[in-house]
């Protein structure tokens, strides 16, 4: 086993509020010793990705302590109290708002607990010490996740990297664009960029493409965009991106390179 490293922690993040679902997200990558499996809004979203037909694998879920799916339904501190004594259950980290739940998170058992506004210290703090307590396994290390995990409604979609042509942030939230249409994610594309390197290249604030999707790049006016998707034969099914003018000559060097047929320069 010599050479090996061990795994990154595995990583589900519960919590229903968007903006600190992807600071969170955030944080815990920049720690390099977390990779975040999936980030869901809801427990019935957090359930849904723990059942074993999810092929997710989870070592540790930070979740909201008052989070709760629907009127009357468990919160967060009564889910994390029945799901942490399930066989094989994963460790459990609270968020909370409030110091004084931090005695009632640690009769529980959890691994540790995190007070809102989220800071880049205590994240990786908290991440330093669930490494000492999850089991040193090891596993081949990927240069990126395996596949990307989206929402239609209340339907878990998992795409393969090659299916996703482009993601884009609009009104505050996210998407993933692909054959399938246009799907909800929960990670910010900073998150997203962070976790597939220049497979997915930042060519616009709003916009990361799948290099290996681009089917054209025009340019008129003085404006740069890119044609984004499959295509079959004559027909072209896709969606039309911009390009920031900043950053239009790096993603043409980008698109260039490996390529033959007319001049680089």
């Amino acid at each position: 086993m010599s050479g090996a490293r061990p795994a990154s922690l595995r990583v589900l993040v519960v919590e229903d509020e968007g903006p600190a679902r992807s600071y969170l997200v955030e944080l815990l990558q920049q720690t390099g010793a977390a990779e975040v499996m999936a980030a869901v809004p809801s427990l019935a979203d957090a359930q849904q990705a723990l059942a074993p037909e999810s092929g997710i694998e989870v070592d540790v879920v930070f979740v909201d302590n008052l989070l709760s799916s629907r009127k009357n339904a468990p919160t967060g501190l009564s889910w994390v109290r029945a799901a942490s004594h399930a066989p094989g259950a994963p460790l459990f980290v609270l968020a909370t708002a409030y110091k004084q739940h931090a005695l009632e998170a640690y009769e529980l058992g959890v691994a540790d607990y995190l007070v809102k506004p989220f800071t880049e210290q205590r994240v990786s703090e908290c991440v330093r010490r669930l490494t000492m307590r999850v089991p040193a396994t090891y596993r081949p290390q990927l240069s990126a996740p395996l596949r990307i995990v989206a929402r239609r409604q209340r339907t878990l979609v998992f795409l393969e990297l090659d299916e996703v042509w482009a993601c884009e942030a609009a009104d505050r939230l996210t998407y993933a664009h692909s054959a399938r249409g246009r799907l909800d994610l929960d990670l910010t594309l900073s998150a997203i960029g962070a976790s597939f390197g220049r497979t997915l290249a930042r060519v616009h604030r709003n916009w990361l493409v799948n290099v290996a999707r681009v089917i054209e790049l025009e340019r008129d006016a003085g404006e740069t965009s890119l044609l984004v998707g499959a295509a079959t034969g004559a027909e072209c099914n896709g969606i039309r991106v911009p390009v920031a003018k900043e950053r239009a000559a790096t993603v043409r060097e980008l698109l260039m390179a490996k390529t033959i047929g007319i001049r680089h320069g």
